[in-house]
């Protein structure tokens, strides 16, 4: 199953990016738009997974949420990837970069030993918002990022890190949750303790 670690957005967030996507619409760009229920914070993609690996991967998030306290995060800011020249995916920041980066490479250090790759690229905490499918209306598209470069789009607290399955339909993605790992030892709930 595809398989991908991320940081869920609140509503509040997800609302904020509902009304930059409908600000770019108006560029006229030919853009598949991911649906804001389905934007979040990607830590590390897995690819596919064998179900029983699951657990294994479980106790690496858990491994590294142990050391992290909770993070407060500030969505700003959009831009495009892999370069305005070429664009593939425009994105909304999430800064401090800091606060996440160390989460991200202790799950990512943590998974080498089960078999996953690193990443040669410098993790670079985004958002996704949507994919830029060809060239139409890129020059608006372009003109209305830069105008948008220093806009917040809200704030959130970084509790929680999940493991997801990711199945793809003719409607899109869609996203279930297969673990949820608490950031901080003292939130994660044990067996038989009903204490969060």
């Amino acid at each position: 199953m595809r398989s991908f670690i991320a940081i869920e957005l609140p509503e509040t967030a997800q609302s904020a990016l509902a009304g930059l996507q409908q600000e770019l619409r108006k560029t006229g760009a030919d853009i598949r738009w991911v649906k804001p229920e389905n934007i979040h914070l990607t830590l590390k993609f897995l690819g596919d997974i064998e179900e029983n690996s699951v657990d294994n991967i479980v106790q690496v998030i858990k491994g590294a949420c142990d050391k992290f306290s909770p993070v407060h995060l500030e969505i700003r800011g959009t831009g495009l990837f892999p370069n305005a020249k070429s664009p593939r995916v425009i994105w909304a920041g999430i800064h401090p970069v800091s606060a996440v980066s160390g989460l991200q490479h202790a799950i990512e250090s943590g998974l080498t030993p089960l078999g996953f790759r690193q990443e040669e690229r410098k993790f670079t905490p985004h958002l996704t918002v949507g994919r830029v499918r060809s060239f139409q209306g890129k020059r608006p598209l372009m003109e209305r990022i830069e105008e948008l470069e220093e806009r917040g789009f809200g704030e959130m607290d970084a509790k929680s890190v999940l493991l997801m399955k990711s199945e793809l339909g003719p409607s899109g993605a869609r996203y279930t949750k297969l673990a949820e790992i608490f950031i901080k030892k003292r939130s994660i709930q044990h067996s038989g303790d009903s204490s969060q």
